[in-house]
């Protein structure tokens, strides 16, 4: 979910100037640096059975809070903006003479994005999937509030670690933990390979 609407977001932010845009972009990044329980509020007023769409989804038969599914969408609001930025700087530093060629080559606009620009911007794009991968993972705050605490159903990783340490299940405890912290490790080690380090100098100091 992040990753569809973070780079389609972000594509349209990087190739549109209209009025609204930075407010636009701000409202997008809010996720980032809102505490978490702020965020899980947000969520709960908007998909709670009293909420603005929760309630319509009640009426259809679908319920959003304290399921697996509310797990998932509280993960990738937290996470979106992480997508959302990788992604847009992604797309802004892809060459636009390159989108031109392939245009005056007669190539479509679909195709320019598929077969030039994406293909260009697919690293950044990818790095900033894993780093939302690392942190939906840690994700604790927005998750429990709208999916609770329910072993086998919404229950998470960083929820177990923390039902852990309350029943002094130090064994557990630490088992979640290290494979949280090695899983995070790996991913942002990934995400560095990807993203290219600008402006790195050669040993001889120039």
């Amino acid at each position: 979910m992040a990753t569809v609407a973070g780079t389609a977001g972000a594509y349209g932010l990087s190739r549109w100037r209209w009025p609204g845009r930075d407010l636009l972009d701000a409202i997008l990044t809010l996720p980032l640096v809102l505490p978490p329980t702020v965020l899980g509020y947000y969520l709960l007023v908007l998909l709670g059975r009293r909420g603005v769409l929760g309630e319509k989804l009640a009426e259809i038969g679908i319920e959003l809070v304290f399921t697996w599914q509310g797990a998932v969408i509280a993960a990738s609001v937290v996470a979106f903006p992480l997508v959302f930025k990788s992604a847009r700087a992604a797309f802004e530093n892809v060459d636009p003479q390159l989108e031109s060629a392939a245009r005056v080559l007669g190539v479509c606009e679909a195709g320019v994005f598929f077969r030039v620009t994406l293909p260009l911007a697919a690293r950044g794009i990818v790095a900033g999937v894993l780093l939302a991968f690392a942190r939906a993972l840690g994700e604790f705050g927005a998750t429990l509030m709208i999916a609770g605490n329910l072993p086998g159903r919404t229950q998470t990783l960083s929820v177990a670690i923390y039902e852990a340490v309350q029943a002094g299940d130090d064994a557990t405890a630490n088992f979640l933990v290290m494979v949280t912290s090695i899983t995070c490790i790996l991913v942002l080690l990934a995400a560095g390979k990807l993203v290219p380090i600008r402006g790195r100098r050669g040993g001889d100091g120039q």
